[in-house]
This record gives C-alpha cells, sequence and structure tokens, in this order.
C-alpha cells in the first residue's frame, strides 16, 4: 500500500510538471504495486491542491469509454477526472503555445446538470431526466505523465492516467444547446479535422452504447466516496473519437451536423 506521503508526493510532482511543463516518469513504474484506488486517492489529493489555490471545481470528464481505447490499456472500466474553471475556452479560442505539454483533442457531448445525480443506482434515465441540456465540446488532453518510458519502452497505464487527472487539460464548448430528448444521442457524431483535412469521425454510440451511460458509471462510482454530480456542473461525457494530436498552428474543427459545430486554433 502507499503511505499517505507517497500520494501527496506524486500530487505535488504532477503538479510541479503541470507548471513547468516538464513531464514526469510514469507513476506506475515508480511505484508497481500501486492500486486505481490509490491511483484515485493521488488525483483528490492533486485537486485538493488545486482548490486550496483558488481553482474551482465546474465539472467532471470520463474518459476510456471506448472499446479500443479500453483494449489499448488491456482495461474494462472508463476513468474520471475532475473539470476546473481555468481550464474552460469558449468556441474558437486560441490556445497560447506555452499552455500544455502534449495537447490533443477528443470530441464529445457536454452534459449540463439541471439537478444532482447521487446514490449508487443512478441509470441512464436518472441521468437524462437530471439534464438541462447538451451541447457539443472538444475536450484537450494533456499528459503530465510521459507517454511511455523511454528505457524500458513501457507505456503508461490506467494508474498513470487516473493520477494524471484523467489527462485532462481543457474543454472548448460549443454554442448550440438541445435538450436530451430531442435527439438520439447515439446518432449524434462529429467529424474532426485538422487544418481542413478530415482525422477522425464517430458515433455517440461509441461511448458505452450511449453517452448518458458514462454519466452513470460515474453517479456511482463517485457515490463510493461520498461524492457525487452537482446541479450546475458540466460533465464530459466521453470521447467517439481517437485523440488527435494539436500541433503548433493547427486549427481544430468538429462538425456536430444539425448539432453545430466547436473549434479552436493553437498558436
Amino acid at each position: 500500500m502507499l503511505s499517505q506521503s507517497d500520494i501527496l508526493s506524486v500530487a505535488e510532482a504532477l503538479d510541479n510538471a503541470e507548471k513547468s511543463r516538464q513531464q514526469i516518469g510514469l507513476v506506475s513504474l515508480l511505484h508497481p504495486t500501486m492500486t486505481l484506488d490509490e491511483a484515485y486517492a493521488v488525483q483528490r489529493a492533486w485537486v485538493k491542491q488545486k482548490k486550496e489555490t483558488g481553482r474551482k471545481v465546474i465539472g467532471w470528464k470520463i474518459g476510456l469509454t471506448s472499446k479500443a481505447m479500453q483494449y489499448a490499456l488491456n482495461i474494462s472500466t472508463p476513468d474520471s477526472g475532475v473539470l476546473f474553471d481555468d481550464m474552460l475556452f469558449e468556441d474558437g479560442d486560441t490556445i497560447t503555445a506555452d499552455r500544455f505539454i502534449q495537447p490533443r483533442i477528443e470530441a464529445e457531448l457536454a452534459f449540463i446538470m439541471k439537478a444532482p445525480l447521487n446514490g449508487e443506482n443512478v441509470s441512464v434515465s436518472d441521468v437524462l431526466n437530471a439534464t438541462a441540456y447538451i451541447v457539443p465540446a472538444l475536450e484537450i488532453l494533456d499528459t503530465r505523465i510521459v507517454r511511455s518510458d523511454p528505457a524500458s519502452g513501457k507505456s503508461r497505464t490506467i494508474i498513470d492516467t487516473v493520477s494524471d487527472n484523467a489527462a485532462n487539460a481543457g474543454i472548448v464548448l460549443g454554442s448550440q444547446l438541445f435538450a436530451p430528448d430531442q435527439i438520439d444521442l447515439r446518432w449524434t457524431g462529429a467529424i474532426v479535422s485538422r487544418n481542413a483535412t478530415v482525422e477522425e469521425t464517430g458515433l455517440g454510440a461509441g461511448v458505452l452504447n450511449h453517452p448518458a451511460r458514462g454519466i452513470a458509471w460515474l453517479a456511482n462510482r463517485l457515490s463510493q466516496y461520498g461524492d457525487y454530480i452537482e446541479a450546475g456542473q458540466i460533465v464530459l461525457a466521453g470521447s467517439f473519437i481517437r485523440p488527435v494530436e494539436a500541433r503548433h498552428g493547427d486549427t481544430i474543427h468538429a462538425d456536430f451536423g444539425p448539432q453545430g459545430s466547436v473549434s479552436c486554433y493553437f498558436e
């Protein structure tokens, strides 16, 4: 078991990596017996540090919802992270060159909650009933932990991603809102382009067969720690595309068809 000192040390290293834009090594190599619960303990310690410096929690993100990503990491469960106020960007915003380390983009749906989700038996219907509206979104991923160890070639695991706040770094919200009962969320999709070249396409069904299912999973997981999804919070339901690398000078645009579009530019 990791000691509280170990947990705080990893959280501090992640915080320093984010500030300095210098990645740290794999946590899963440093602590090879580390459990998923301990990885979430690191995440909570880092979240606590951020809140103590004045950052405000505005919601949650859910990751590793597609089978392709789960197979890649040899896992069978999603992961989750916390959204902060300084992560929020507007549609069309410019992302400054010194903001992130190795940014990547995912397309997904953002649920804006009108009622809390709390308890151990939250269903997809509960999620939809608690949702005020949904907007198309881009998630900006970043890695404060290296993607692979240069010496051993070992790739990061879910232990690393969870500790690293699920690689959470930013969120760009579109401007077109729609109610959850207006469309079939399983068939809501996006065409994602980088500099006007299509890179990825996907459908909402790629997210656990329904984007709201991941939010139900999150609410049920949070209940184990006495936490819950609050009214007014934003929840990123999970990507239905593979991550797209965002390089200097890239414009990323996601076309959600009738549900609008969302984009950002990386200096």
